[in-house]
């Protein structure tokens, strides 16, 4: 796990640039904490920051190596989990290997079959690779979007970089949001439209794209995409085929050279990971360490709602005895809840989800005491119908992203001056632009119709927010993470499943629950679905209450720009009350989007944003 950074320009020469990627690198030091390393020629400058996790000292980048008289350069922030399969299959056409690490297998994957190695990688990876020989540059991320990669372009000039401060850390880019970036903060956030980055002039390779970089040419295109095909299995041949991959995908992801641990929340998704990781460590001879979080107080305030139904902390304890892992559980404090906001925001480079970001952050922070590598139970929710708005019909024919229904109420807490955003044209423009994209095939019903369309929904945009806060979360403590059921043969498997083998036995997640059956305990594989543990103690209210006062009686604070302050304040003096429906997915309810408001200001702050309306 590492951190990338470059500028590509073959019309000019870039060689005196030397400190302008030094700076950008920087930026990534808590990405790569263990090592940085540049390249520098007359048209590419790479730079890199490296979290060593295989062959410390073969993998070292920018990795140069030369075939002939052609030599290749990679910088490259990822894994790669059918390593050893390319490796034989590369050996087989008669290339060497200097060391065991993926690095090495993925540039040499592109010495031999080009760009069109893009193909054959399974793994999480932002990559760049100069061929010299053909005076190119290729640059990719992973189907899912588990790792980043933004730039920007100034004219011929491209900068690359794995968060969005690096693309700021070079001199001609300003921190800058137009009209269109303070919509799609308004309509859309936390979530970002894919390819985008709110910035002024700074966009993203969104997931599964690639772009070529040439001397006369820069294009980007997409390539992979889950496909609509008929699965002709029985239900039981289903259960099985999840089964399986699941297992695969597990094993292949717990590779290192460094302690290996999972997140365990007692939910289904953890409880899978931890238990199969468990098995596969006793094999090897070790002991599993999983851990879990909560909050100081949680037990006596915690109240049961259709979003969240049951309280975790019980379960992981259970599931954690059943696997016989050393459970760890992380208990935070409100107050450092709250504070830790700022480093989320900064984490992310612009406003995210709140507690739920600035948790995950502190969560982390304390994994990394102890272990560089964990793997977590995200996207199980979006391929195997965990959520509400896959079951209930309300959210099902809402006509718009399941998780932010009322866009017309965000419009409220805008001031007099920006009251003319289209916040709802642009979810609208968003939402129906990505529907043209669902793939389908001839003759769906109705519901089937529908069903792929929100499954897709949440595969472009909800399960890549979640896998953004994650990255962005874990690699700001130097703790890489990894989602196994974010592999993208279990993605395409999963898209195609028939709705109601998915929602088996009528049950959210109901074919994952019996694909799991000997492998978890009943009371785990039954439980009713519950999602990422937040604080329910009043104390955290209190805290972003006193804390978005202090930003409203400030008349420095650059939010009072955009908000319409007598709104906003009666949102504080109601704890949140004031605004009915949760401003994101199912968690952001009125604290949490007190604490947005919080992260919004902070980020205008803490980035000088200069804002151009």
């Amino acid at each position: 796990m590492c951190g990338i950074a470059g500028i590509v320009d073959f019309k000019r020469n870039l060689s005196k640039e030397k400190d302008i990627i030094c700076r950008m690198v920087k930026t990534l030091e808590r990405r790569g904490p263990d090592s940085e390393g540049t390249y520098i020629t007359e048209n590419v400058l790479f730079g890199h920051r490296r979290l060593v996790v295989v062959d410390p000292e073969g993998g070292k980048q920018p990795m140069i190596k030369q075939v002939g008289n052609r030599k290749y350069v990679v910088v490259y922030n990822g894994e790669l989990y059918n390593t050893e399969d390319l490796r034989k299959e590369l050996l087989e056409e008669g290339y060497k290997f200097d060391s065991y690490s993926d690095t090495e297998v993925l540039l040499t994957s592109y010495i031999a079959w080009g760009i069109d190695c893009i193909s054959k990688l399974n793994g999480i990876f932002a990559f760049a690779i100069y061929d010299e020989g053909k005076r190119q540059v290729f640059l990719a991320r992973d189907p899912m979007g588990v790792k980043p990669l933004f730039y920007s372009k100034l004219g011929n000039t491209l900068i690359f970089g794995s968060e969005i401060k690096t693309i700021l850390a070079h001199p001609e880019i300003k921190a800058e949001v137009d009209k269109e970036g303070l919509t799609e903060l308004f309509a859309l956030g936390p979530a970002v439209a894919p390819g985008h980055a709110i910035y002024r002039g700074i966009n993203e390779i969104a997931p599964a794209n690639c772009m070529l970089i040439t001397e006369d040419n820069m294009k980007i295109w997409e390539y992979w995409k889950v496909t609509a095909r008929e699965l002709n299995e029985t239900t039981d041949e289903s259960v099985s085929h999840v089964r399986q991959l699941l297992i695969d995908a597990i094993k292949r992801q717990l590779v290192g050279d460094v302690p290996v641990c999972t997140f365990l929340s007692g939910g289904l998704d953890s409880s899978a990971i931890s238990a199969i990781a468990s098995t596969e460590f006793k094999e090897r001879g070790k002991k599993l360490t999983t851990y879990s979080i909560d909050y100081e107080g949680n037990d006596k305030f915690f109240k049961a709602s259709l979003f969240q139904p049951t309280s975790d902390q019980y379960f992981a304890e259970r599931m954690a005895k059943f696997i016989d892992s050393d459970h760890r559980t992380v208990l935070l404090k409100q107050t450092d809840l709250a504070k830790a906001l700022r480093e989320a925001t900064i984490s992310r480079d612009l406003p995210g989800m709140a507690d739920v970001d600035s948790s995950l952050l502190l969560f982390c922070k304390e994994i990394r005491k102890d272990f560089v590598v964990g793997l977590s139970g995200e996207c199980a929710d979006e391929l195997f119908a965990g959520y509400p708005w896959f079951t209930h019909e309300e959210m099902i024919n809402a006509h718009t992203f399941p998780w932010s229904r009322s866009v017309g109420e965000r419009k409220t807490i805008l001031n007099e001056s920006i009251s003319d955003l289209k916040i709802e044209e642009c979810v609208n423009e968003e939402y129906l632009k990505t529907l043209k994209e669902v793939p389908h095939l001839d003759n769906e019903d109705k519901k089937t119709y529908r069903m792929r369309e929100l499954f897709y929904l949440n595969l472009k945009w909800f399960m890549v927010n979640l896998l953004n806060r994650k990255d962005r979360s874990s690699m700001y403590n130097s703790l890489e993470v990894r989602v196994p059921f974010a592999d993208y043969r279990i993605v395409d498997y999963a898209f195609n499943l028939p709705v109601d083998v998915k929602l088996l036995d009528g049950r959210e997640k109901g074919l994952l629950r019996k694909a799991l059956v000997g492998i978890l305990p009943d009371e785990i594989i039954y439980r009713k679905k519950s999602p990422y543990p937040k604080t329910h103690n009043p104390e955290y209210t209190d805290v972003v209450c006193n804390m978005m006062n202090e930003i409203l009686n400030d008349k420095t604070s650059p939010i009072l720009e955009i908000i319409n302050k007598d709104t906003v304040q009666e949102i504080v003096d109601t704890k949140g009350k004031a605004y009915k429906t949760p401003w994101f997915g199912q968690l952001m309810t009125g604290p949490q989007m007190i604490a947005y408001l919080i992260q919004v200001d902070i980020w205008l702050r803490e980035y000088n944003v200069n804002i151009l309306i």
